[in-house]
């Protein structure tokens, strides 16, 4: 099977779509497909080449006279490649696999990744619609995507071709770690709050942020008018966070929106007890509660207290942290890719 898969680019950013694209792709390959991806490029290039895995340029940057170029790039590339599928991870690369689509054979599969994101409405052109958790399936349901249309292909990151190997980083105190792109979306200013709550009764306790983003100067002057400031540290963004996650006594993730997040799966693998807002498809990630602590989204004081739980109660974290790690063999990566592949085989014959 020819199969081609399209994003913006394949920056090692902390881009969890990239990462699940470029994570599908490997696989795929190493199952015996040919594959390709179109892309602007980046640090993942040299990975998709260990995989024999080709890569064409295709900068789909919004603007006209790039967007131009992309409609000549894009017919050549198909007409390279020959695809039996295209597997679009993002807007514009659904849209021009629809509109230039002509008397080509192929058929397109859309992935849904960020569902509360309007260009997400776009994403209904494809042949096949894969959500990547049930809770975004349902929002696509109620934007007018057919069932028929919809199918449910739940993240894996275990076994991933991007994991190196990794030293541990010495934290300090009881250390709380969130991994997260420093924006509003992702709670990052309920955790400081949260945080200031927490250093108040749990004096020895260390907050690390590891991620970077559009807010960092924000919510770094947020933390600087804490009088905790000093413990709130800032670790910009990691080419491997589990390092930290691996070293960390709680984990937590306090998303507003969050359709399936790869970083809590890594949370789970490293052995984390983890803390994390029953939004979207986080239950789903965490096995409804089993696997972490669920809490209320945008509630910094009830964050605070599932913080302080589990930070002050051993027991209980090395349940969180034992429970984490019960599962796992259904979020590898080998299984994400079979499971498309056979969407891929539904709609080639149907």
């Amino acid at each position: 099977m020819n199969i081609l898969h399209i994003a913006n680019h394949v920056k090692q950013s902390g881009n969890g779509i990239v990462n699940v694209m470029v994570d599908l792709a490997c696989e795929q390959a190493i199952l015996g497909h040919r594959v390709a991806v179109a892309s602007q490029g980046g640090e993942y290039l040299e990975l998709l080449k260990q995989h024999h895995i080709d890569h064409y340029k295709l900068d789909q940057t919004r603007k006209p006279m790039q967007m131009l170029q992309a409609f000549f790039d894009f017919r050549s590339i198909v007409k390279r490649f020959q695809p039996d599928i295209i597997h679009a991870h993002m807007m514009t690369g659904a849209l021009l696999s629809r509109y230039l689509k002509g008397l080509s054979k192929y058929k397109i599969v859309t992935h849904v990744h960020n569902e509360f994101q309007k260009s997400a409405d776009y994403m209904k052109v494809g042949d096949t619609v894969i959500a990547v958790s049930h809770a975004v399936a349902q929002s696509m349901a109620k934007r007018g995507v057919h069932e028929e249309k919809l199918r449910v292909v739940l993240n894996g990151t275990i076994g991933s071709r991007r994991n190196t190997g990794m030293e541990e980083v010495q934290l300090k105190g009881r250390s709380i770690v969130t991994v997260a792109g420093l924006n509003e979306r992702k709670g990052i200013a309920d955790l400081i709050m949260a945080f200031s709550i927490v250093s108040e009764q749990c004096p020895d306790s260390e907050l690390y942020i590891v991620g970077d983003g559009p807010e960092r100067e924000r919510f770094k002057e947020m933390a600087s008018q804490s009088a905790h400031s000093h413990k709130i540290h800032f670790e910009g963004f990691q080419t491997d966070p589990r390092r930290y996650m691996c070293s960390c006594d709680v984990f937590v993730l306090a998303s507003h929106k969050d359709p399936f997040p790869l970083v809590l799966l890594e949370a789970r693998e490293s052995g984390c007890a983890i803390i994390a807002t029953e939004v979207d498809g986080i239950p789903e990630a965490l096995d409804f509660g089993r696997s972490g602590m669920l809490v209320p989204p945008k509630a910094p004081e009830k964050l605070a207290a599932a913080m302080l739980n589990m930070l002050c109660d051993q027991k209980l974290r090395q349940e969180y942290k034992h429970s984490a790690q019960q599962g796992l063999d259904f979020y590898k990566v080998e299984r994400v890719a079979k499971e498309t592949l056979r969407i891929y085989e539904e709609i080639l014959i149907s």
